[in-house]
């Protein structure tokens, strides 16, 4: 079994992680039954790392994650959550909230939520413009300190707010999309986290099923995500499948499938780095686990760096108003 360090005191983790937010929402309609066995599935075959937050379907996620590890050890799996998205009872959002007094009431909710005594890895979903991350990360410490969190975790920060996170107390990874098509981490953060010792969990490993192989023109409903994200939508979407069809061919060369070849590529390129997989079904889970059997030689690594380059994709990775709220993308 694999295993990946995230971060210089960050835990061991095997190298594929499970992302669970699709399994509330986000992306349409899902299976509860077949998400609780994907769960189950994911830690029968070694997968130890999940990763949540609580406004993912306003609390549904956690309490589905308890209900999959009900009975199981709680050493077991490591639970990374996400917080400080604001949701109104419609779905809506409202902003990010990372005030000290606020994360004190959402690790309490979460912890019932789980039905755990602690979290792994706990981080604000996002730079909250309004609180300086000294404070943000100074409240998490203090829940390091009582014994409710273990790491502390970034989600979509730039350069300068790592060092500034860092600098109060250990980060044990930040939590960025990263893919084929999604490289923009290559250039600063990706050198600036190894310099701070800082582990990489990537998720949007298949660009939201984009580049999977599997994803076809109007798939998405209106109560999927990917309906109003850029980059499925008409001359993009049409761009971006073509890529798909070169990962294809790059694919069967290996005897793998399109989704494989691109999750052996996120988990090649260091063991600093955890891949999140997005599965919500068995037959996922099983493809996504493929890809950790996948040696990648030199030619293959460099066949994909030049058919992949850097900006590649046509679109942004969300809406403008997400766009705006990424503190990553300054960098």
């Amino acid at each position: 079994m694999e295993l990946h360090q995230l971060g210089a005191g960050g835990p061991r983790v095997f190298a594929l992680g499970l992302g669970c937010m699709g399994m509330s929402g986000m992306y349409g309609a899902s299976d509860r039954a077949q998400c609780i066995a994907t769960i189950r599935a994911a830690l029968d075959a070694g997968v130890d790392l999940l990763d949540t937050g609580d406004f993912y379907g306003m609390g549904h996620n956690e309490l589905l994650i308890q209900e999959a590890l009900r009975e199981r050890p709680r050493d077991e799996v490591s639970i990374s959550v996400k917080f400080g998205a604001l949701r109104d009872p419609a779905g809506g959002w409202g902003g990010y909230d990372a005030r000290p007094e606020a994360i004190k009431n959402f690790v309490a909710y979460s912890l019932t939520r789980l039905g755990v005594d602690y979290i792994d890895i706990y981080r604000p979903a996002r730079l909250d413009p309004q609180v300086p991350i000294e404070e943000t990360v100074g409240a998490i410490a203090r829940l390091v300190e009582e014994g409710y969190v273990r790491h502390i975790g970034l989600s979509e920060v730039g350069v300068e707010t790592l060092r500034r996170a860092a600098s109060v107390h250990p980060i044990s990874d930040l939590q960025i999309e990263y893919s084929l098509i999604s490289r923009g981490i290559e250039t600063r953060i990706l050198p600036a986290c190894r310099a701070l010792g800082i582990g990489i969990s990537a998720y949007g490993v298949l660009s939201r099923g984009l580049i999977s192989g599997h994803w076809r023109a109007g798939a998405a409903d209106g109560g999927d995500f990917r309906a109003h994200s850029p980059r499925f939508q008409g001359e993009a979407l049409e761009h971006n499948l073509a890529l798909v069809e070169t990962l294809r061919q790059l694919a069967e060369g290996c005897g793998l499938t399109p989704a494989q070849l691109a999750i052996a590529w996120v988990a090649a390129q260091g063991s600093d780095i955890v891949a999140l997989v997005g599965a919500r079904r068995l037959d996922r889970l099983s493809e996504a686990l493929g890809a950790l059997d996948a040696r990648l030689d030199h030619a293959t690594l460099e066949a994909l760096d030049n058919a992949f380059p850097p900006g590649i994709a046509v679109g942004d990775r969300y809406a403008p108003a997400q766009m705006a709220m990424l503190d990553s993308e300054r960098g």
